[in-house]
């Protein structure tokens, strides 16, 4: 698909920022920072830092305990030793510290680097 000229200009900001930090404002005025992962010729992919607010949606020991498969990384109930297997330690996970977030350049109005402290 053939780029509009309306888009042109933050479509080279959006290249010219590929893997820097930026605060970029949409039309409808609010804004978001994040990494710039990816361009296309219709999207920007970014990299969103989670607050720490939206960690509660990460698994926890009672959901898995719940279902009766034990910690998570151990395997299914029936296969090797209770307390071994595949994984690493119990209730343990690394937390994610970004999420994926995709809009369209139609929807960019502003693009302005920010410092990474």
């Amino acid at each position: 698909m053939k780029m509009n000229n309306d888009y042109h200009h933050i479509y080279d900001l959006c290249k010219k920022h590929m893997h820097s930090y930026v605060l970029a404002e949409t039309t409808d005025g609010s804004q978001l920072d994040g990494i710039i992962t990816g361009l296309d010729d219709e999207y920007v992919y970014f990299a969103v830092p989670i607050g720490p607010d939206e960690h509660q949606n990460m698994p926890s020991l009672e959901d898995y305990r719940q279902f009766g498969y034990g910690y998570p990384g151990y395997g299914y109930p029936g296969y090797g030793y209770p307390g071994y297997g595949y994984g690493g330690y119990p209730g343990y996970y690394r937390p994610r510290r970004f999420r994926r977030l995709v809009l369209p350049l139609a929807a960019l109005t502003a693009l302005s680097i920010l410092p990474w402290y």
